[in-house]
């Protein structure tokens, strides 16, 4: 049976939405590390502008970003190493080919719904990893984060 899109082989796939998380990630630590270059750029300022500056980071809000931060550079990393498997692994790679695309009977290319087992299973490695990954981090730091709430 074949799909009705037509023309690419991630659109409205795992390896369209794999795609647009490595962008999102990849642009949010990039605005992350601009962030961070002025923020600490202020200290040729002055040492107590800086501080003022820090001291605006000490809130819960700032707490829930930074475990945002932390999921988007661990998926980000992890779907890299995805990325690199795939493009030098010739197994995944071969696989890959075989299965992308088939003609139907007006001659269009079309996907094939048969998606590549090998990337499927490697993106759910990246998923389990990244969660455990994640959720480690957020067990560890968010307790810190709420603790200073309410004046403890």
């Amino acid at each position: 049976m074949l799909n009705g899109s037509k023309g690419t082989l991630y659109r409205g796939r795992w390896g369209m939405w794999s795609w647009v998380a490595h962008r999102i990630t990849g642009i949010a630590i990039f605005f992350f590390l601009l962030v961070h270059i002025l923020d600490t750029a202020v200290v040729r300022i002055s040492p107590e502008a800086y501080n003022g500056v820090l001291s605006l980071y000490k809130n819960p809000i700032m707490g829930l970003g930074e475990t945002a931060l932390v999921a988007a550079i661990v998926y980000h990393a992890f779907n890299g190493i995805r990325i690199i498997l795939i493009d030098f692994w010739g197994k995944a790679t071969n696989s890959h080919v075989e299965h992308i695309q088939a003609k139907n009977k007006d001659g269009n290319v079309e996907i094939s719904q048969k998606a590549t087992y090998m990337h499927i299973k490697i993106l759910w490695v990246v998923l389990f990893l990244w969660a455990i990954t994640v959720a480690g981090f957020a067990a560890r730091h968010l307790p810190i984060v709420f603790s200073h709430m309410g004046g403890h």
